[in-house]
């Protein structure tokens, strides 16, 4: 990987692998490599100095490994640090760089889902609490009322496998009757962390027919399109031998396949990446 130049995707998880599987439908052309912080996931209750360390540490191991661009396909790690990184850290590092994150690209088309100009955002505690959703979203669409509801169990039963399994009906169930008892006309529900697509079959269980609900993949994966044919000089930087390579911060790399094979729909081989603190 030494002469390629590939797009780094990071999560704290499993979770951006459901936006690194859309970005490569949509651009598979392109060389990958894919970080999962799992030895100090979740990041979720994390505070905003500990989750801008994590991300930043990986963030330049990425760099390390040939990356221009680096995308944060995790919503936390999106609203707590990437502002840091773009405006403190990069110019320190290399301005040349670019790291992008997963709020603002959904933040500007999700006022087109919603008929009553009413959304509820279900997130971590972490993406909740920074009130970047509400920010951003206020920035394209003035008039959308948004609602939010942190969801803490949601990633943890998701990543020990119970998100398809009876039990997690009662969590699921909790937190979308928080959510929509804070206003009867919300008609779309948009999953802030990348991991929630795992739950969408429950949670269609869970609300009324006529509420749309919105993940990110799709949405992160061409507004990514959109941003390469608009800075040609950050995709000619790119190398293109459609080659995917996985790294886990936890040596059992057995088990990141495992899980990782469920979020990617695909088999996933990965390796261990040493983060030094």
């Amino acid at each position: 990987m030494v002469n390629n130049k590939p797009i780094g995707i990071f999560d704290s998880g499993y979770g951006g692998l459901t936006v690194f599987r859309s970005i490569f439908q949509e651009l598979p052309q392109h060389d990958y490599i894919y970080l999962g912080d799992t030895a100090r996931a979740p990041y979720g209750n994390r505070s905003f100095q500990t989750i801008h360390q994590y991300t930043w540490e990986c963030v330049q191991w990425l760099f390390k490994q040939g990356c221009p661009l680096v995308i944060l396909a995790c919503n936390t790690a999106s609203a707590k640090a990437l502002r840091t990184i773009q405006q403190q850290d990069l110019k320190n590092e290399d301005p040349s760089k670019r790291v992008l994150g997963v709020i603002r690209p959904t933040a500007e088309v999700i006022g087109d889902y919603t008929k009553t100009n009413e959304i509820g955002v279900l997130g971590t505690k972490g993406t909740v609490q920074s009130g970047s959703y509400p920010i951003e979203i206020g920035h394209f669409f003035p008039d959308l009322k948004v609602y939010q509801q942190a969801c803490p169990l949601w990633v943890p039963i998701i990543e020990n496998g119970e998100h398809d399994k009876p039990g997690a009906d009662y969590f699921v169930k909790k937190y979308l009757e928080q959510l929509l008892a804070q206003s009867p006309d919300i008609d779309t529900l948009l999953l802030a962390c990348t991991h929630y697509p795992l739950l969408q079959e429950k949670i269609r269980q869970f609300v009324p027919a006529n509420i749309q609900i919105v993940s990110q993949g799709d949405i992160v994966a061409k507004s990514l399109v959109d941003y390469l044919q608009r800075h040609p000089e950050m995709d000619d930087k790119l190398t293109k031998n459609s080659t995917q390579h996985f790294f886990t911060t936890t040596d059992d790399t057995a088990d990141f396949d495992h899980y990782a094979e469920i979020f990617f729909s695909a088999p996933v081989k990965s390796a261990f990446a040493e983060i030094k603190c």
